[in-house]
C-alpha cells in the first residue's frame, strides 16, 4: 500500500525544470497597398538551474510603424539570480532597463534585492508573490534625469489548461519612496496553447498604468500581440 501512494504522489508532482532552458517569442505584421502598417513584437528569455540556484535573462522588443513613420516602441531587459533558501522561499537580486520613447521614457534603470515565497503550488495552479527594494534612474525624452529608492511588489499565477496548454496573469506594482504620489502598475495576461512539441500560439494583453507620466503623455498604455512561441530545452 505505501509503495502505491508513493508512486501516486511521485506521479502527481511537478517535473523539474530543464537545466537551461531558451525560450523565443515571435510576431510580426505587415500590410501594403491603400495602408502601410509593419509591427513586430520579439521576445526571449533563457535560464539555467543549478543546485540551489536560477539565473534568467530576459528581452522583449516592440516596434510599428504606419506609412513609413514608427507609431510605436519599446525595449526591455532583464538579468536576474534566485537563491532557493527554503523548499517554498528564495531571495533574488534583479537588474532592469526599460525604454518607452512614444511614452516620453528615454531609459530607465533599476537594480534591487528581494525574497520571493511560493504561496501555491498545485498541480494544474502556481502562485508566486515577491517583494524587492529598487533604486531607480531614469531619463526622459527631455533630456531630464532623476534617481530614487522605490520599493517593487509582483504577483504571478500559472493554470494549466492542458499538458501544455497555460494561462499566466502577471501584476506589478512599483512606488517611488521620494514621491508617494509616483506609481507604476503593469499587468500581463497570456494564453499559451501548443501546436507541436516545441512550439505554441501565444497572445498577451499588456497594461502599464503611470500615476506620474511624463508631461503631454497619457497615463496608460494596453498592447496586444499575437505570435509564435519557440521552446528549446
Amino acid at each position: 500500500m505505501m509503495h502505491v501512494v508513493l508512486a501516486a504522489v511521485l506521479l502527481q508532482a511537478p517535473a523539474p525544470p530543464p537545466p537551461v532552458a531558451l525560450t523565443l517569442d515571435l510576431g510580426f505584421v505587415n500590410s501594403s497597398g491603400n495602408s502601410d502598417v509593419t509591427t513586430f513584437n520579439l521576445g526571449q528569455k533563457l535560464s539555467f538551474t543549478t543546485l540551489n540556484w536560477v539565473f534568467t535573462q530576459t528581452a522583449k522588443a516592440l516596434y510599428g510603424e504606419t506609412d513609413g513613420s514608427p507609431d510605436a516602441e519599446s525595449y526591455e531587459a532583464a538579468l536576474r539570480a534566485d537563491r532557493v533558501i527554503k523548499e517554498r522561499v528564495s531571495i533574488f537580486g534583479l537588474l532592469t532597463y526599460y525604454r518607452d520613447p512614444f511614452a516620453g521614457l528615454s531609459s530607465r534603470f533599476s537594480e534591487g534585492l528581494g525574497f520571493a515565497w511560493r504561496a501555491l503550488r498545485a498541480t494544474r495552479d502556481t502562485l508566486r508573490v515577491e517583494t524587492s527594494l529598487s533604486m531607480y534612474q531614469e531619463r526622459n525624452t527631455a533630456d531630464v534625469e532623476k534617481s530614487f529608492g522605490g520599493i517593487r511588489g509582483a504577483l504571478s499565477y500559472k493554470h494549466l489548461l492542458g499538458e501544455k496548454a497555460f494561462f499566466t496573469q502577471l501584476l506589478e506594482g512599483a512606488f517611488n519612496l521620494k514621491d508617494s504620489e509616483d506609481l507604476r502598475v503593469n499587468s500581463e495576461t497570456a494564453l499559451t496553447a501548443p501546436i507541436s512539441q516545441q512550439i505554441s500560439l501565444k497572445a498577451s494583453y499588456v497594461v502599464r498604468y503611470d500615476r506620474q507620466p511624463e508631461l503631454d503623455f497619457e497615463d496608460t498604455d494596453r498592447i496586444f500581440t499575437t505570435g509564435v512561441q519557440i521552446v528549446f530545452d
